[in-house]
């Protein structure tokens, strides 16, 4: 059986703006999450779900974000010399994860535009692919692996969501959706930005994680652009849905980590360090004092 998708495409064209003046000089998507850049912690669930090519969408000058994909011959013969076994492994890990290449966005037109910059990157057989959030770490990993089954039962697209509080769901894109016979499978009818609480067709909330039917360059090319010239990705998916594409989401039941803004990067950050066999002990320690002290 042929593989669901072979191609994960990661936008990261973005100027980082809530990380100025960091990037600057460094791109966000490099920035660890204790030692290892959250676009490796991407590659990684992409390459887990069975993907065996990235392209990473970038803007002119954001090239150290596939060239943290290189291997570092100079780097790794050091490590080698000095006998740093296990710290020459993490070096290399990135390189070995999936191949890696890159498409230009010139401008910054939105999401449905940056996915649509990709398009000459797949090959003319992949019938669908992988989109992946790199501001979105969805744990545990796994999911996209779930949407593949969905998508090989049902067809068509299918989405990740998260079911939010409905008090909070406000902030969110909303799926209008019906139940299947599967509890955490929903049939997609619309969405909604950011409703009111009390409007909200439902409280499955969109997330990173994308799993697009190829028909979907053919709806980007087809959309009208938005504000500020923009073209959304789910003004595209909304076109497929009124012609009758059959688009579902899979409904998480596990945690999120927002990288696009300090205070969500800060949160992962001391998530993944609490987990931490090496620094978690001393760190939960040392957090519990420090709240005592206010």
């Amino acid at each position: 059986m042929a593989l669901p998708f072979a191609t994960a495409i990661v936008p990261a064209a973005g100027l980082g703006t809530r990380f100025l003046p960091a990037t600057k000089a460094v791109p966000k998507e490099l920035f660890p999450v204790i030692d290892t850049p959250g676009i490796e912690l991407v590659a990684a669930e992409a390459a887990e779900a069975g993907a065996s090519r990235l392209v990473i969408v970038i803007s002119p000058g954001k090239d150290a974000v596939a060239e943290y994909f290189r291997p570092q011959p100079e780097l790794e013969a050091t490590l080698e010399e000095r006998g740093k076994t296990e710290l020459l492994g993490r070096v290399q890990r990135a390189a070995n994860l999936i191949q890696v290449e890159t498409a230009i966005q010139d401008q910054a037109l939105g999401l449905g535009h940056a996915v649509g910059c990709a398009e000459p990157n797949l090959r003319p057989e992949e019938e669908a692919v992988a989109v992946l959030l790199p501001d979105d770490l969805v744990l545990p990993t796994g999911v996209l692996s779930r949407m593949a089954r969905v998508r090989a039962e049902r067809g068509g697209t299918v989405l990740c969501a998260f079911d939010i509080p409905r008090a909070e769901i406000s902030a969110y894109g909303v799926f209008d959706v019906d139940d299947t016979d599967d509890p955490d499978v929903k049939r997609v009818n619309g969405m909604v930005e950011k409703p009111p609480a009390d409007e909200a067709p439902s409280t499955f909330a969109a997330a990173g994680r994308y799993l697009l039917d190829r028909a979907i360059f053919d709806a980007l090319k087809r959309i009208t652009p938005g504000a500020g010239g923009e073209l959304q990705l789910t003004d595209a998916i909304a076109l497929l849905i009124s012609e009758g594409h059959p688009v579902h989401v899979v409904v998480h039941r596990g945690g999120r980590h927002d990288l696009g803004n300090p205070a969500g990067f800060l949160r992962a950050a001391v998530d993944f360090a609490l987990a931490h066999p090496e620094y978690g002990p001393d760190l939960r320690d040392w957090l519990r004092g420090r709240i005592a002290d206010g």
